[in-house]
């Protein structure tokens, strides 16, 4: 009886055991961690495609310059485009969040006027360079026009995008104009500016009253997708120049890809361009924190690309060197959590794929170094057709 008994009990032990290192066993930590190889990553096309219905033309793109630094597509006339997407910071700006409306001075010096009622911008000003190849993926054809954009992606293409700082309160529009007006405000303006009338209609030469909303939109886009830098010495070495890069960081570039950083890294804008919640601590310029689109906390994977230019770094604008992100991820990825309004069970679960060791961080560093391309158009125009001060309250 008791020989049946310890019979029975190794059985059922066999089972349990069998059962647990069966084909779907361990789907969490018994699996082995996928690590990406380098063909989940990509040399940038050396030239953009564009929208068939908004095809580049000399002419778009020098109104679409003028336009992305002349105030007066803002409420109060004194926010450009180019006030936050700056050309000295790789066309974005040194500051957590931006001060757009009512604001003075430029780069670190940029403060609000006294008295002022206006907020920061609510996330970092992303740069404008490659976004004409936002969302691009390896060897499938691109479609300009679905390109997401914003840290929320809550437009599609370079010419939807275009309007929306306009719109907002405290980028461009201010107190004096609603959402619903300012555009028609701002293409009023334009249409009374005898050199923008011209402008206009030698880039649209086939519309009917070129002054209106799309063509403003058209033109913006027209002068952006121009802001490339594909060149770099990754790019190079994707290509095919195994010289392009040093033996140190190519080691750099196999412990990116080991670490998981390429889980959503990826592609040759290096950016799954997915919403992700890492729990990165808030930016100090409000009280409230950021829950992001979706109520979640979760943000678009950013590129990597021209990093050397664009600090500070993540959504809030938080760090300012790339050791501080690096430390950020090795952190979360090891279970502590840097922002006290997110819950673990609220991080993304890609997070627990990654091994970032400190002892790695300086050789990754080495590697992101050599994703930045310094030969890309910083023109900055004396005048604009307005006559106001290019970008803005700079000074």
């Amino acid at each position: 009886m008791l020989l049946r008994f310890f019979r029975g009990t190794a059985y059922i032990l066999i089972v349990i055991w069998l059962w647990n290192c069966g084909p779907e066993a361990g789907q969490g930590s018994r699996r082995k961690k996928t690590v990406e190889t380098l063909d989940v990553l990509g040399a940038l096309p050396q030239h953009v495609t564009d929208p068939s219905d908004n095809p580049t033309t000399p002419e778009k793109v020098e109104l679409g310059r003028l336009l992305f630094f002349d105030p007066v597509l803002s409420g109060n006339r004194d926010v450009a485009c180019a006030t936050c997407h700056q050309p000295e910071f790789g066309y974005a700006e040194f500051l957590q969040t931006s001060i757009g409306v009512n604001g003075e001075g430029n780069g670190s010096k940029r403060r609000f006027k006294e008295p002022n009622d206006i907020p920061f911008t609510r996330r970092n000003s992303q740069s404008v360079l490659n976004t004409a190849f936002n969302g691009i993926v390896n060897h499938d054809k691109y479609h300009p026009e679905a390109a997401p954009m914003f840290w929320d992606l809550r437009a599609r293409g370079l010419e939807e995008q275009a309007l929306f700082p306009i719109k907002t309160f405290e980028e461009m529009r201010g107190h004096a104009f609603s959402e619903e007006e300012i555009v028609e405000e701002v293409v009023s303006r334009l249409g009374k500016i005898d050199e923008y009338r011209r402008l206009f209609t030698d880039a649209f030469p086939a519309a009917p009253g070129p002054v209106n909303a799309r063509n403003l939109a058209r033109a913006l886009a027209s002068f952006q997708r121009t802001l490339i830098a594909t060149d770099t010495r990754f790019d190079r070495y994707m290509r095919g120049d195994s010289n392009a890069l040093s033996t140190s960081e190519k080691e750099g570039l196999n412990l990116f890809l080991s670490s998981g950083c390429a889980k959503c890294h990826n592609g040759p804008m290096f950016s799954d361009y997915k919403l992700h919640a890492l729990g990165v601590p808030e930016t100090d310029n409000f009280t409230e924190p950021d829950r992001g689109v979706n109520n979640d906390f979760a943000f678009r994977t950013p590129t990597l690309r021209n990093l050397r230019f664009t600090a500070p770094y993540m959504h809030s604008g938080k760090f300012t060197t790339l050791k501080q992100v690096l430390e950020f991820y090795e952190d979360i990825a090891g279970g502590k959590l840097r922002n006290s309004h997110v819950r673990s069970e609220q991080i993304d679960p890609l997070v627990g794929a990654m091994n970032v060791n400190f002892r790695d961080i300086n050789r990754i560093i080495e590697f992101l170094n050599v994703l930045s391309d310094d030969n890309f158009d910083k023109t900055f125009p004396e005048k604009v057709p307005s006559g106001l001060p290019p970008g803005g309250n700079l000074n």
